[in-house]
């Protein structure tokens, strides 16, 4: 379906793109043309994610990818990052808000501090990030693509109210979005992926995954490439007259079955 050059010349930014469903989206990106600019909040992460991007360089075509720190719940960081990429790269044209962070808890147990953490991580770093980058980039350029990671949160996120509540934010952010930028040519989505399996189950106790494909009517996990797959047609021309859309990645456990064991 891709081309090798369909994001020839193309300026993207992913967010987390050091490890996990980032790092399939990044590649992917890369192997397709982009430029692209990986960040974190760990530096040691994105050196060696930039190691293993140069070792999978097999031709011309294989786009640049550079890293740089950045937190996104800081906004001094985000408008550094963004000035960053006006002196380096001049232009943005892709943004992936991949970053994001969570950790099981039933709703009476999670703290002030707990909560606070994932709702700035998941909805308010997602808001610096996008807003900053349209009004540097994609408002003045009259084009732009950004494409939401967010979570299955179709019938609600127990065991996961804090992050629950932030993707349903970005979920959203990005129909709002979609409607109020469209007269600017910038187009929108989000991914709700499922269970996905990534580095980030490591953050999960086994107990607490035992048994989660049978919950999945595909009876399975999905992968981090097939989240990119989708990331890579909604940034590419062939979304084109997409927007505004949450588009569901989770082997059918949205219609039926439960999420995780409370």
């Amino acid at each position: 379906m891709f081309l090798p050059n369909t994001f020839k010349d193309k300026v993207a930014i992913v967010t987390g793109g050091g490890s996990g469903i980032g790092f399939a989206i990044t590649q992917q990106l890369l192997e397709l043309g982009a430029n692209v600019i990986i960040t974190s909040r760990k530096e040691e992460r994105l050196i060696t994610a930039i190691e293993k991007f140069n070792a999978l360089r097999t031709n011309d075509s294989f786009g640049k990818v550079r890293y740089q720190v950045c937190d996104i719940r800081d906004t001094e960081q985000v408008e550094a990052l963004a000035k960053n990429i006006k002196d380096n790269e001049g232009t943005l044209d892709i943004l992936v808000n991949n970053a994001g962070g969570q950790f099981p808890s039933l709703a009476e147990d999670i703290s002030f501090k707990g909560w606070n953490a994932v709702i700035n991580n998941n909805l308010n770093g997602t808001w610096y990030m996008t807003q900053t980058m349209a009004k540097q980039f994609f408002i003045p350029n009259q084009s732009g693509r950004i494409v939401n990671i967010i979570a299955n949160v179709f019938r609600g996120f127990p065991a996961m109210v804090h992050t629950g509540a932030a993707r349903a934010g970005v979920d959203n952010l990005t129909k709002t979005l979609a409607v109020e930028w469209s007269k600017y040519n910038v187009q929108i989505n989000a991914i709700a992926p499922g269970i996905i399996a990534s580095s980030g189950l490591e953050n999960y106790q086994p107990e607490f995954l035992e048994g989660v494909e049978k919950a999945i009517p595909m009876r399975r996990m999905g992968t981090s490439e097939e989240v990119a797959n989708l990331t890579v047609f909604l940034a590419s021309p062939f979304a084109n007259y997409i927007t505004g859309e949450t588009v569901y990645i989770d082997g059918g456990q949205r219609l039926w079955g439960d999420f995780f064991k409370l």
